[in-house]
């Protein structure tokens, strides 16, 4: 029997969802211990910006729910009475039927966005390379992915569908008025922080990708976007010159400080009403909440 437990943006706060992510790093060791620890013979982990989910597949419900759970909130060194009234717990047809809606976008926070159905596919890959997607999870792949596919071809859910990334985007419109020759920064070159990039440098912005751990990959995405690519060491002079910044770089901690934010208010002081937008779309978060006070 299939096995869901999770938290989503409809039931609990980003604190909770951020101190409960699972990122790329950590997945692969993160799937075999749900495996053994959790006593469950097929393992798929979900995590995303807007909910973490654990599938497994297992036959007495109660017991193995209750090892999930515990199993996530041991692993992120939470305390299960902490965690226990933001998750739920589905099994069987609830928890197939829940899948389905996960890959069709109907549980996201902005129906119909396609980021959802990539996520889901990447999820099931990583379980599959870890030596945990058993058949009952592969057939839940293959026909909750083939379902999320039927629902955007015969019901148009996806024609006037914006992303996260592009709701970010107008939000900067309705800031600065004209995007046009306004510096964006990205910090991390992720999937979601290009997408955002490339709807503001559609607009007529400039792009700069500041690079991390693979600075090819900022230079390359860097190039894609017409832009110019910088070392994470300069992070204070490129928020400096920046209009608008986009973090995504799935550290496991604040990569932009409070610190780093009253310095460049300090650099930038003199200049006219030039406003810093900050887009934060990291879970965990990159940008300390506090720099915006």
């Amino acid at each position: 029997m299939i096995l869901v437990v999770g938290l989503s943006h409809r039931t609990s706060p980003l604190a909770v969802r951020e101190s409960l992510a699972f990122s790329r790093e950590v997945l692969a060791d993160a799937l075999r211990r749900m495996r053994d620890e959790a006593g469950v013979p097929e393992a798929m982990i979900l995590s995303t910006c807007n909910r973490v989910e654990l599938y497994g597949r297992g036959q007495q419900v109660e017991a193995a729910g209750r090892r999930l759970e515990e199993f996530l909130c041991g692993f992120h060194r939470r305390p299960l009475e902490e965690v226990a009234p933001y998750l739920y717990r589905l099994a069987g047809p609830d928890a197939v039927r829940h899948a389905f809606r996960v890959a069709a976008s109907l549980e996201s926070m902005v129906i119909g966005e396609p980021q959802i159905l990539g996520q889901v596919k990447e999820a099931y890959q990583a379980a599959e390379q870890a030596g945990t997607l058993g058949s009952a999870l592969n057939a839940l792949r293959n026909r909750s992915l083939a379902a999320a596919k039927r629902a955007r071809a015969e019901t148009g859910i996806g024609q006037n569908a914006v992303s996260v990334s592009y709701v970010a985007v107008e939000l900067a419109r309705k800031i600065f008025g004209e995007l046009r020759d306004k510096n964006v920064l990205l910090v991390g070159a992720g999937k979601m922080s290009e997408l955002a990039a490339r709807h503001l440098v559609r607009s007529g912005a400039r792009a700069s990708v500041l690079g991390g751990r693979t600075f090819e990959r900022a230079e390359e995405l860097a190039a894609a976007l017409g832009g110019r690519a910088a070392p994470f060491e300069s992070l204070r002079s490129e928020l400096a010159a920046a209009d608008i910044v986009i973090s995504g770089t799935g550290a496991p901690g604040i990569v932009i400080r409070r610190e780093d934010v009253e310095h460049v208010r300090s650099a930038r002081r003199g200049r006219y009403l030039r406003p810093l937008f900050l887009i934060d779309i990291a879970v965990p978060r990159d940008i300390d909440p506090a720099a915006g006070k």
